[in-house]
């Protein structure tokens, strides 16, 4: 009886569980790739206010700022491959930010990064994993990268880089230089990357979450542009101000992600607010989002009501100063 049993198990072994085991497998070998990006540092010239003016409130013009709006700042900009020649393209709404860097769980990332600048500047990740010479910061090898030099970051996506069991099937984290941080990041050297769970991602349009429409990133900062005036202090979304940021448009119904930030200084406690909508945050229904320095929120919207609607800080303050643009629901 007990021989009969044995065959009956090995013949269940190799009919079912072996073929199982090699679905898996090949399954996670398909799902674990390398997302491979080229990203350099360059001076660039940038305007916080490109329309020259206030587009939320035209009468009220431009306040303590004047013409004071044209500066050289410091970017991440994207490229389609190692020539540098051909850079990538950016939605108008992303502003300032660098390239969106893109994962799923299992995947490994590498980033070839080039300084076109005259400081020397690094690519530091949060949230996904790395060994020293791959932090980007703190004497590692690739925490102090000189001007005209290279180096290839690589990271790995572990579990602990995705969604956690309370979150939405797709996270962000913030990306930035840690050579002097405080300072490269008011240069503008700031991007994010997204993480989405294995097992929720579109693998036919790249590592993207099929659970969603669209995503939007927006960084709320207070730019300090090493004036004490109150008109060196730059209170923008993704490095505009007063309605100069374009694009977060969308449509009835939409499955909309949006990807908050804050980073700078004591000064940048915001609170995030859309009109005519309300989002999702970890199960809670709200239509104003807490950030502090250095904060990464994701939280889910399906808009209910077309309009041409405020999205702003809603410290007074910083409302007043130009922390304000418009989201279009058509």
């Amino acid at each position: 009886m007990h021989q009969k049993n044995d065959h009956v198990f090995s013949w269940l072994c190799s009919t079912l569980f072996i073929p199982l085991i090699l679905f898996t497998t090949s399954y996670a070998a398909q799902a674990m790739g390398t997302q491979e990006y080229w990203i350099a540092a360059e001076k660039t010239d940038w305007n916080y206010a490109p329309s020259g003016g206030n587009q939320i409130d035209p009468e009220e013009g431009l306040g303590v700022y004047g013409n004071t709006l044209a500066y050289t700042k410091y970017r991440y900009i994207g490229y389609t491959d190692s020539s540098y020649s051909q850079p990538l393209p950016q939605p108008e709404w992303m502003g300032i930010l660098g390239p969106t860097i893109r994962a799923v769980v299992g995947d490994t990332i590498q980033v070839h990064f080039l300084n076109n600048t005259d400081l020397p500047l690094s690519i530091h990740p949060h949230g996904v994993m790395y060994n020293k010479d791959n932090e980007g910061a703190d004497g590692g090898a690739g925490g102090s990268v000189p001007p005209g030099g290279r180096y290839t970051y690589t990271w790995v996506v572990d579990r602990d880089a995705g969604p956690g069991p309370d979150d939405p099937s797709s996270v962000a984290w913030l990306y930035h230089s840690h050579v002097a941080p405080e300072h490269e990041i008011n240069l503008g050297l700031i991007g994010t990357i997204i993480i989405t769970a294995a097992n929720k991602a579109r693998h036919s349009k790249g590592p993207v979450p099929r659970d969603i429409d669209q995503e939007f990133i927006a960084l709320y900062m207070i730019f300090n542009e090493e004036n004490d005036e109150e008109s060196g202090l730059k209170h923008t979304i993704n490095g505009r101000i007063f309605g100069n940021l374009s694009g977060f448009e969308t449509t009835l119904g939409q499955r909309v992600r949006w990807h908050l930030m804050a980073l700078g200084n004591e000064v940048d406690n915001h609170t995030v607010h859309w009109h005519g909508q309300t989002v999702l945050d970890h199960d809670r229904r709200t239509d104003v989002i807490e950030l502090m320095p250095a904060s990464m929120k994701s939280v889910d919207m399906v808009p209910r009501s077309p309009g041409n609607w405020l999205f702003h800080c809603h410290v007074n303050d910083h409302m007043m100063a130009g922390m304000s643009t418009r989201w279009l629901v058509k």
